[in-house]
């Protein structure tokens, strides 16, 4: 017999030892793996007893690795993740490019995720990736896409939902337009939204198109029930209305954040800031994601961790 043969373990206890041991939970492992904890535990033990050595320690709430696991671990991922690395290489070679439909805002796919786009594309040349911008909810559970990405308070039905990042939410304007408003205040003490506009854009997640405005103005004690507001299709139209001096935005910072920078827009108060429970969701099917949608979702939840 081969050498090899003779001293190689079954994959299945290999991938249960390497996913318990990187979560050191079989809780955990189970439900990445979709396995039962029982079945986890006899593959382990397999692998324990193909090895001749523990390689847990088993506590009453808590699993630890023993020194041989320790030592085994790094060298069963490594040579897994070579093992996935060849699998996507020939993957990619031989297969027609898949496309991934993606339903969201089309001020998100413009502000935030078009200039970040080119980082997935280059690193899987396999998906086509297809955006489908529209203010309304994107048919998640009814295949329209295969994904989406949702602003919001989270909450909807017969999906699942992930929380990517919250917004940081403060009214902004043109640095003329915040001259002229200061220009025109009685107090700086207690400020006065008039004579506006309120510039809003239109909401599949609340009856009210101002629902920003309003979560914001609650959190300040502020009434802005007089204020005058201006409905523009597009949260991508309120910027640019913003920018040319047509009032005020209520400023979403994780896409207006270039604006900010060269000084097109300006917080109008200071320090009044609001960090929301609204924020960008990734929607998906209850159903397992395949593989496309799955290197999408996780290639967005790191984008959205180290540069969000």
């Amino acid at each position: 017999m081969d050498p090899l043969h003779a001293d190689l373990p079954p994959l299945l206890s290999l991938r249960a030892f390497e996913a318990v041991a990187r979560h050191l939970s079989f809780i955990k492992a189970g439900q990445e793996l979709s396995v039962t904890q029982s079945a986890l535990s006899h593959q382990v033990q397999k692998l324990e007893q193909h090895l001749d050595c523990r390689l847990f320690i088993r506590r009453t709430r808590a699993i630890a690795l023993t020194e041989a696991g320790e030592s085994y671990y790094p060298q069963v991922r490594q040579a897994l993740e070579t093992i996935a690395t060849a699998t996507r290489a020939l993957r990619s070679h031989n297969a027609q490019p898949r496309t991934l439909r993606i339903g969201l805002l089309a001020s998100f796919a413009t502000l935030w995720l078009a200039p970040r786009l080119s980082g997935f594309l280059l690193a899987h040349p396999d998906i086509q990736v297809e955006l489908l911008p529209s203010w309304q909810l994107a048919d998640v559970a009814g295949d329209e896409v295969e994904l989406a990405i949702r602003y919001g308070k989270g909450g909807w039905a017969n999906v699942n939902a992930e929380l990517l990042m919250s917004e940081r939410l403060a009214p902004v304007c043109s640095p003329a337009f915040k001259a002229q408003w200061l220009a025109g205040q009685k107090s700086r003490k207690h400020p006065d939204l008039n004579p506006g506009p309120l510039l809003t854009s239109q909401s599949a997640i609340a009856a009210h198109s101002q629902f920003e405005w309003l979560d914001w103005a609650k959190k300040y004690r502020l009434d802005i029930s007089t204020v005058p507001s201006l409905m523009l299709h597009d949260y991508n139209i309120v910027v640019e209305a913003a920018v040319s001096g047509q009032g005020i935005a209520m400023g979403r910072q994780r896409l207006i954040s270039r604006r900010l920078q060269d000084g097109s827009l300006v917080e109008l108060l200071d320090d009044m800031p609001y960090e929301s429970n609204i924020g960008y969701w990734l929607v998906s099917q209850s159903a397992p994601m395949n593989d496309a949608a799955r290197r999408f979702a996780d290639w967005l939840i790191r984008e959205c961790f180290e540069h969000g």
